[in-house]
């Protein structure tokens, strides 16, 4: 009996790390499914001159701002802009007032790139935003146009 138990922990250990390494590699394809994504749409809109941050996003800051930049705690106060790659606009709102850390991954890593009163805009992988899940408007697995303005922060 102990044998079987061990056998089957073993098994189960096995699957476990199967579906991980299943998860990973899904991931990884998508943020390569992303980027080409993202060139694509930057080779349409030549206009656009972003910056790719190691994380995968790219980035503009269309206006610096003054003073300090924002942190990972920082309670941040943004007018946004959200669409999709096809220019659909799915999600807008002034005045929206959150902790950065609380937000998506993108947004904690591309705000604290501009200052209080600047204007950043930030193309994030669905990795870095919703992933695989979707929320509202915004379907599963979708590459993210935001106009973020910083207001002001504490």
């Amino acid at each position: 009996m102990k044998k079987y138990v061990l056998l089957l922990s073993a098994v189960i250990i096995t699957l476990m790390m199967s579906c991980d390494n299943s998860a990973k590699l899904n991931r990884a394809k998508q943020a390569k499914t992303d980027d080409s994504l993202i060139r694509v749409y930057l080779k349409a809109n030549p206009q656009i001159k972003v910056q790719k941050h190691p994380s995968g996003i790219y980035y503009q800051v269309l206006s610096e701002g003054k003073g300090r930049n924002p942190n990972e705690n920082s309670l941040v106060t943004v007018n946004y802009t959200a669409a999709l790659l096809n220019d659909m606009v799915v999600d807008k709102a002034s005045g929206f007032s959150s902790s950065l850390d609380r937000l998506i991954k993108g947004w904690q890593i591309g705000i604290p790139l501009v200052k209080e009163g600047g204007t950043i805009l930030l193309i994030v992988p669905s990795g870095l935003a919703y992933g695989a899940n979707g929320v509202g408007r915004i379907p599963e697995n979708s590459v993210l146009v935001f106009t973020v303005d910083l207001t002001e922060f504490n």
